[in-house]
Order: structure tokens, then sequence, then C-alpha cells
């Protein structure tokens, strides 16, 4: 049973995404200062690191003398999470501890009795601007939830051999646009693609056209930190652990009639270079600790893995993990699915040493998808090629009447995480919404 979270005397709904259990670090920019005709108009505020408890977000850069026992406090005033990431684990988990300290009811009175400190350092949730957590340097997507990779197998090759030889030996993974991961929130318009002319034909050729199967993938993500790791280093598991600063939600659109023709041979391109969408709070490995786990996904038969990736201890989370969609003219959003990251096969830190077995560089703000994350019942597939099997079912919107094959221009995909905690209903990875616009004028 998890232990209850310290009270904080910051106002915290019960049901809240963001108690003190949780401390995210996120970028934001407060609310532009009041102005007078009187005087001078106030310099324009610029974005800073924060973090959230409640609807409060707490401005880092506001505390900078409080955190210089920890770290540079330069770190706060960056435009970015990249230099902060960069300090290794020791200097997140300090500048976690301090901070549940001066939020807690029972902790440190510096901030919670310094009216002048609060009013610079306080500011709603509401009123704040959200940016992108970090430079984005690099960014790989993983596939590695045994079930999605199975339906898809299915619907694609023999559903006796679904499995690639390879998936149950290494987590399968590949490149993505680092330049097209967008923080929650921003609208995401329709691509133009490739197509078969005629599907399973492939002899009739190809047509340019706007995507007709426009797709959301629910997955995790997380960002890498520590310094820039030097060519040729491989990490061992118990440094990717380390490594790993926090967790977002992810949602990689994609295009699967473009994916479709042109993922052979060297898998996805174009299908999925426009846009992926991650919520704006990264959740830290300490406020995860709670929901480690054993994968569910594992079978007596599976083969042993190598060395290199062999894994005795817990390393899955337990992370409910909800895809809603709102249609245009609908008034609120309906489930469509409902899944749990437990249900992947490779840990994060298996992706991540596997990542750098060939030497591979790493650096602070890198990002990496788990991929679709899909559980075995149809209810609890992790995109709608599988929710629709590949536009064969209607994927209905609640009791609206209205159902979906794929996305349609003006839908809105919100994706929110919750918990199994007792004393906390959500948990603090928030969510992303981002809404799907009708394509450019084609060129």
């Amino acid at each position: 049973m998890s232990a209850q979270p310290p009270s904080s005397w910051i106002s915290v709904r019960p049901n809240s995404d963001f108690s003190l259990s949780n401390i995210p670090f996120g970028i934001f920019t407060p609310p532009q200062p009041p102005t007078s005709s009187l005087l001078p108009s106030p310099p324009s505020p610029h974005p800073r690191v924060g973090t959230r408890v409640g609807d409060t977000v707490v401005d880092l850069s506001a505390l900078s003398p409080i955190l210089a026992s920890v770290c540079d406090p330069s770190v706060f005033s960056q435009p970015t999470l990249n230099e902060f990431m960069g300090l290794g684990r020791e200097k997140w988990r300090g500048v976690r501890r301090i901070l549940i300290s001066l939020l807690s009811e029972d902790g440190s009175p510096t901030l919670r009795e310094d009216a002048k400190l609060r009013h610079k350092a306080l500011f709603q949730a509401d009123r704040v601007t959200m940016h992108m957590p970090a430079t984005i340097g690099d960014y790989t997507d993983f596939f590695t939830s045994r079930d999605h990779a199975y339906n898809c197998g299915c619907m694609f090759r023999d559903p006796s051999n679904a499995l690639y030889d390879n998936f149950l030996h290494l987590p399968v993974g590949y490149h993505g646009r680092a330049s097209s991961v967008y923080v929650s929130g921003t609208d995401v318009v329709r691509p133009f693609g490739q197509v078969a002319k005629v599907k399973g034909v492939p002899a009739q050729g190809s047509v340019h056209v706007p995507t007709g199967s426009l797709d959301f993938e629910m997955e995790l993500g997380y960002f890498l930190g520590g310094p820039p790791t030097d060519p040729g280093h491989v990490m061992t598991l118990e440094e990717a652990e380390s490594r790993i600063f926090g967790v977002v939600l992810l949602n990689d659109w994609s295009a699967r009639d473009v994916q479709a023709w042109e993922y052979v041979p060297l898998g996805p391109f174009t299908a999925k270079n426009f846009a992926t969408s991650i919520s704006p709070w990264v959740v830290t490995m300490d406020a995860l600790e709670p929901f480690r786990c054993d994968s569910v996904s594992g079978l007596p038969s599976d083969p042993k893995p190598l060395a290199y990736l062999a894994d005795g201890s817990p390393s899955h989370y337990d992370i409910n993990l909800t895809v809603e969609i709102r249609g245009k003219g609908m008034t609120s959003y309906e489930t469509v699915t409902s899944t749990n990251a437990k249900y992947l096969f490779w840990s994060f830190k298996q992706q991540l040493t596997h990542h750098t077995v060939t030497g591979c560089r790493m650096n602070p703000g890198d990002l990496c998808g788990t991929g679709t994350i899909s559980g075995k019942h149809p209810s609890s597939y992790g995109c709608l090629l599988e929710l629709s099997w590949n536009k064969t079912r209607q994927v209905a919107l609640g009791s609206t009447g209205e159902s979906r094959t794929f996305l349609e221009d003006g839908d809105t995909v919100r994706i929110p995480a919750s918990q199994p905690l007792q004393v906390q209903a959500e948990s603090a990875l928030g969510n992303a919404p981002a809404q799907s616009s009708p394509p450019a004028p084609a060129p």
C-alpha cells in the first residue's frame, strides 16, 4: 500500500494530478504584470523552470537562494530543462527534497511564512503559459508492446507468425524527427502523403493526397539526463536507469495509409515525421517509484535476453492510460481505450541500454518513446489502427451516436493518466490534448 503523501499548505484537491507525491518539472511563462499609464511598461516575463502543486505553479528561479545549496541556481532561469537535466540524478533528487520540504505543511517555513517570496514565486496554473520542457536534440521511438506488435503482425502478415523473429530478443526502435515534437495543445495539420492508388495492388502505383487514416498512438516518453556520453560509451542497465530524468505522455501521430505504402524496407518515415505531442510536465522517476512492477507481457517460453539486457528486478510501471476523443460538434470527451504501461514487454532502461549498445552518444534532453502501448483485450488497444482493426470495425464515441475508424478533421485527442493510489485518484502525468486540423493546400 502506498504511503499517504505529505499535506501541503497550498490547496490541493483530493484527486489532483499534482500532489506533493509528484513535484514534476516544466517550463512556463508567468502572466504579464499589470500595466499603468503612469509608469513604464514592465518587461515581458521570460520562460523559466517551475513545478506544480495543486493548481499552483511554483517559480524555481524565484527560489534560487534556497536551491543554491544543491546546485547552480542559474539552471532555473533557463528557457528549457536541458541544463538542469544535465546535472544528474543526485542533483535532481536534492532539488526535489527541498521543494517537498518548502511546500509541506510541516516542512520548512522559508516560503510559507514569507509573503513577498510567495507573491514572487507562486502563480495560478490557469494563468501561466506552458512550453516545451526541453530542446530535444534526438528523438527515438521504440516498438516494445508485445500485444501491439502481435496485432499489427496479424493484420499485415501471418497471424500464426505475427511477431518478427527479433522482437523477443531486442527492443526494436527507429529514429524519429525531433523538430516535429510539440507541446500539448498544439494543433496537428492533417498531412499530405504518398499512398497506394489501389490498396493491396502495388502495381497500380501511388497518388499524393491528404491521409485518410490519421491515427493517435498512446505512448509514454522519457527524457534523458546526466552529462553527454562519450563516443563508444555503452550503458549498463543500472546506469541507464540513473540517466532517465522523467516521463511524459506522448502521442505519436501517424498516417497509416502513408505508412503502409512506404515502410518497406526501412520502416516509418513521412507517416510519422509530421507531429508528436508530449505533455508539458515531466514526472520524475522518484515520483513513479511507488508504481514500479513487473511486466505482464512475458511468457515462460520466451527466450532469455542476452546478458546486457537481463534484468531480474521489477522495472515496469503500473500506470493507467486512457485516450479520449471529442469530435468537432461534441460537447464532451468520450473514452475510446484504456491501457496500462505494465503491458510493455521491454522496460525503459532496457530500451535505453540497447540504444547505447553500439556506443551511440546520448545527451541531456534526448527523448525516447515507448511505442504504442496495447493490452490483450480490444478495449486496451493503444491506437485506432487496432481498435478499428484497420477500418473493418467502427469505434463508438460513447453514446453520442458518432463513431470513428480513424480521426476526422476537428477531432481533439486527450490522454489522461491515472494511478491506483488510495489517496490520489490521478497521477501527475497530466494530459496531452491536441486537435487535428484540415490539410494545408496541396503543394
